[in-house]
C-alpha cells in the first residue's frame, strides 16, 4: 500500500466482506480473528483492488527495495550515499544479496529499475513545465543534464524536448514500473 487512500480502500473492502480489521499499515494487515478468515478471501480482495499479498522474505525484500527507491525518486531526495550503500543500510542486508534477489525476482537490475523510476519522474516533471531540463536532472540526482537526456532518449525513444511537446503522454505510475 502506497498511500492513505490505498489503506482506506482496502480496509473498506475487507470490512464490506465481513472481515474485522484491527489495523491496515504499509506491509501489514491485522484482522480480528485470523482463524475464521480465509487467506484466499483476503488475497482475492487485495488482488481485485490492485494489491498483492507478500508472504515470503524474498518478496518482502523486493517490495521494501521498490518502496525505498520510489520514495526517494517521488520526493526528489537525492541519495547522500551511493545507491548500494543506501539500500544496504536501509534494508540491513548486504547489497550483493539485495541485487541478486531483485534481479532474479524482477528480471532487471536494481540500477535499471532506478533509471526507469527516474525517467518516469522526469516525464511527470516535463509535463508540469515548471522546471528546466537542468533543474530536472539535478532534482533526480544526475550529475549533468546531458546524462539524463541520453538516458531519457535511450529508454523512451524520444528526446526530452519532443516529449514535452507531446499531448498524449505515455506514463506509468511508479509502482507499476516492474
Amino acid at each position: 500500500m502506497v498511500c492513505d487512500r490505498c489503506k482506506t480502500v482496502l480496509k473498506q473492502e475487507l470490512e464490506n466482506a465481513g472481515i474485522g480489521i484491527v489495523s491496515v499499515e504499509l506491509g501489514e494487515l491485522v484482522v480480528l480473528d485470523d482463524i475464521s478468515v480465509s487467506k484466499s478471501v483476503i488475497q482475492e480482495i487485495a488482488n481485485q483492488n490492485g494489491f498483492e499479498i507478500i508472504d515470503n522474505p524474498t518478496s518482502e525484500l523486493v517490495e521494501n527495495l521498490k518502496s525505498l527507491l520510489i520514495g526517494a525518486v517521488e520526493n526528489l531526495k537525492g541519495f547522500e550515499e551511493n545507491t548500494s550503500s543506501f539500500l544496504s543500510h536501509r534494508l540491513k542486508t548486504d547489497y550483493s544479496i539485495i541485487s541478486k534477489t531483485f534481479s532474479a525476482t524482477t528480471g532487471i537490475t536494481v540500477e535499471k529499475y532506478l533509471i526507469r523510476l527516474k525517467i518516469e519522474k522526469a516525464k511527470e516533471l516535463l509535463q508540469m513545465e515548471t522546471m528546466t531540463f537542468s533543474e530536472i536532472a539535478y532534482a533526480l540526482d544526475y550529475s549533468a543534464g546531458s546524462h539524463l537526456a541520453k538516458q531519457f532518449k535511450s529508454v523512451t525513444g524520444i528526446s526530452m524536448t519532443e516529449y514535452r511537446k507531446l499531448q498524449k503522454w505515455n506514463r506509468k505510475t511508479l509502482d507499476r514500473i516492474v
